[in-house]
């Protein structure tokens, strides 16, 4: 199963809407604009899954959690990052988190 959470990073929505420009001046099919989606899908998946290896660190306050449809979504607060020796503080983090083993 393949995940459409990456389309909303900065890389996906402006894949999207060139796709949809292109698809708008008749440069390619409404079609191919979604094969093109769904591969960049499977393709942000398997880089993740498979090329990085950095292990970090996240401590905050659990504000809200909640499961459904097999997806993890967690709401911190005060949240402190530290990945390899570098710390960042941030106000509030959204994680979601999707089981990416097939049945």
């Amino acid at each position: 199963m393949t995940y459409e959470i990456y389309r909303g990073s900065t890389l996906g929505v402006t894949l999207a809407n060139t796709l949809d420009e292109m698809v708008q001046s008749r440069q390619i099919t409404a079609g191919m604009a979604l094969r093109v989606l769904m591969q960049f899908d499977y393709s942000i998946h398997r880089i993740i899954a498979d090329e990085i290896r950095t292990k970090g660190v996240i401590k905050g306050k659990l504000e809200t959690y909640r499961f459904f449809d097999d997806v993890w979504t967690f709401v911190l607060r005060d949240v402190r990052f530290k990945i390899e020796e570098a710390y960042v503080t941030i106000d509030s983090l959204k994680i979601v988190a999707c089981n990416t083993r097939r049945d």
